[in-house]
């Protein structure tokens, strides 16, 4: 996936300024020629030699003509800006495309191509061009990189020019930016059958997807694009106008993604702390159930929803399953730490039942945020909870983590709640902790005598 974004610049005289602005951009050599004729002007007067102040003047006077050609000179030139994806992992490389296009009748001198990037992306290029012809264009790249999720503006663009001799410079700016997209990594997982997948959708969701494009026996009026080989005759002279048959819309398996971003649940910051864990375990969840053809939602503890209040609140049904996954990292790259004390406004989202497959991504919990969540448990037919413990990921990578006793009362009290809840230790990936929960899962099933998948 790529953007462009394109803006425009003149190296022309300014409206305002006038000749301050041409003195301005002189540079170390220009004031230095200046001065030195200055001051040979003035020793010429004081000792009488002609002579001197001829090479007085000449020195004064080639910066300032320069300076003057080159505030009056009328460079047209175009810049555009292109990502290379728009949209990056953390972590992984982006590459920046500038173009310039001399759209002038006149060739250019040496121009100098600067791009404003954030600290965090890199250090900021500069490029020199050493001549654009009538017409011509020049093309440059330079790459990016975060470690740190985000949205981050580039531009804008800065064109310097210069004269042959380097005594003056001036700046034009670019009015266009652009914004690259760091989104939390997102890891493939293995395709487990977790529990919860099936109920409340009659035969399960292979069935669900095999009614596509199945007849319903009740017919609707005719609708201007529907097509004409859909026109129920039997119902049409029935009622005197056009009938077609419906397709019945498939049922799909739905799954609700929680995230605990309370920033009393979690411990230190950074790339490798447990919030960016939890963000980064959310994000390849949302991914994997998307493509497994699910309707997936993202919920926060702040009963924010993504994709939104529209519809079911489902993305992956009515929207295009890029879109979905698109809109979801989007949030995921700039979420951040809730003020929130409590997960009450999460299980409120969560009350009306039919819900799906429930998976969770959470921090510190106390006993009244799990008798929460428990009751959450209620409202979904499955659900997995992935839990970090801040003490063991507040360690030093070289200790030896131990759990608490407090996260492992905890534990007790999600699974007697029906949650298949896991420890998430330090350093663990994504795709490890998935196939413990089914592991579990499926040890679960097998004491109590369940059927297994």
């Amino acid at each position: 996936m790529t953007t462009a974004g394109t803006g425009h610049a003149e190296a022309d005289r300014g409206e305002k300024g006038g000749i301050r602005t041409a003195l301005a951009g002189l540079t170390t050599r220009g004031r230095s020629f200046l001065a030195a004729g200055v001051a040979a002007a003035i020793c010429s007067y004081v000792l009488g030699q002609s002579d001197l102040l001829r090479v007085g003047l000449l020195l004064a006077v080639l910066p300032l003509v320069c300076a003057a050609v080159l505030y009056r000179t009328r460079y047209r030139v175009a810049g555009s800006r292109r990502l290379s994806p728009a949209r990056v992992p953390a972590g992984s490389e982006a590459r920046v495309h500038l173009r310039m296009d001399n759209v002038s009748r006149l060739p250019t001198g040496l121009l100098m191509l600067q791009d404003r990037v954030p600290y965090v992306l890199g250090p900021r290029p500069r490029f020199v061009l050493d001549r654009v012809e009538a017409g011509g264009r020049r093309e440059v790249s330079y790459r990016v990189r975060s470690d740190l999720r985000g949205r981050y503006p580039l531009g804008p663009l800065q064109l310097r020019l210069t004269d042959p001799f380097g005594m003056c410079e001036l700046t034009r700016s670019f009015s266009a930016h652009d914004t690259l997209t760091v989104i939390p990594r997102v890891e493939p997982l293995a395709p487990v059958r977790l529990s919860g997948e099936a109920k409340g959708y009659g035969d399960g969701r292979q069935r669900s997807l095999a009614l596509a494009g199945e007849d319903d026996l009740i017919p609707r009026g005719y609708r201007y694009g529907d097509d004409l080989r859909r026109v129920h005759w039997r119902s049409t002279a029935r009622y005197g106008e056009l009938m077609v048959r419906r397709e019945e819309q498939p049922q799909r398996a739905r799954c609700t993604v929680l995230l605990d971003t309370r920033g009393i649940a979690y411990q230190g910051a950074g790339p490798d702390s447990a919030f960016e864990w939890a963000v980064s375990g959310a994000a390849s969840v949302l991914v994997h159930m998307l493509e497994r053809g699910y309707s997936v939602r993202l919920l926060t503890d702040t009963g924010n929803a993504v994709p939104g209040e529209g519809g079911d609140g489902f993305a992956g049904a009515s929207q295009e399953t890029a879109d979905a996954a698109g809109l979801m990292m989007d949030t995921l790259a700039v979420i951040d730490h809730s003020d929130g004390a409590g997960l009450s406004r999460a299980y409120d989202v969560l009350r009306g039942g039919n819900e799906g497959l429930l998976l969770a991504f959470l921090g510190d919990l106390d006993e009244d945020q799990a008798a929460v969540l428990g009751r959450m448990r209620q409202r979904s037919p499955g659900a997995v909870a992935f839990v970090l413990d801040s003490d063991t990921w507040a360690r030093e990578p070289g200790d030896v983590p131990g759990p608490s006793d407090r996260s492992g009362e905890r534990l007790r009290m999600l699974r007697e709640a029906g949650w298949t809840a896991l420890r998430v230790p330090r350093g663990a990936s994504v795709d490890e902790v998935w196939r413990q929960a089914d592991r579990e899962r499926r040890g679960v099933a097998a004491a109590s005598g369940g059927e297994g998948p």
